[in-house]
């Protein structure tokens, strides 16, 4: 593995596996919520999208967590494995709920500074739709490229035992 995918709902976990594999795996982790998006939750424009996201997949090697439809299908192409942690929605409700309070008006690790982490209905219904909405056309689009190791992981222990396997 030198060019991992990491897909998922948010509250997945995307953030912590994908850190806790860079380090197993000696290999930059780029949080792509990172460089999407610009103080106080303003959106990079779609040119610049496909800028950053071009110069980063032509890297010898990374580990990138993140949905972003509009460049999921060329990441796919550009990686060796996806690894996508498909958690019960009641799991990823609950992590996002506990990062809002522990996080609560400061930015994440994982997050560009100034974007401050808030409570938002709208990203609660996200994630509560995510696996009716989003997980049937990833599960489609990952059909479509036999030749990536496709990795799915259903739950906290899966993807534990997954890293542990790893190191």
């Amino acid at each position: 593995m030198k060019k991992v995918l990491v897909l998922g709902s948010g509250g997945a976990g995307k953030s912590t596996f994908s850190k806790r594999l860079g380090e197993i795996l000696d290999i930059e982790v780029i949080h792509l919520d990172r460089l999407y998006w610009r103080p106080n939750w303003q959106e990079v424009s779609p040119d610049e999208w496909q800028t950053i996201v071009g110069e980063i997949i032509s890297r010898d090697s990374w580990i990138m967590d993140g949905n972003y439809s509009a460049t999921r299908e060329i990441r796919i192409r550009a990686c060796d494995t996806v690894i996508f942690l498909d958690m019960p929605r009641r799991v990823c409700l609950y992590r996002i709920l506990k990062r809002t309070l522990v996080y609560h008006g400061q930015s994440r690790p994982d997050m560009p500074a100034e974007c401050n982490e808030r409570f938002d209905l709208e990203f609660a219904l996200w994630v509560w739709n995510y696996p009716n909405r989003s997980k049937k056309k990833i599960l489609e689009t990952l059909g479509q490229f036999l030749d990536k190791n496709i990795v799915l992981l259903r739950s906290s222990s899966e993807a534990e035992t997954f890293l542990e396997s790893l190191a």
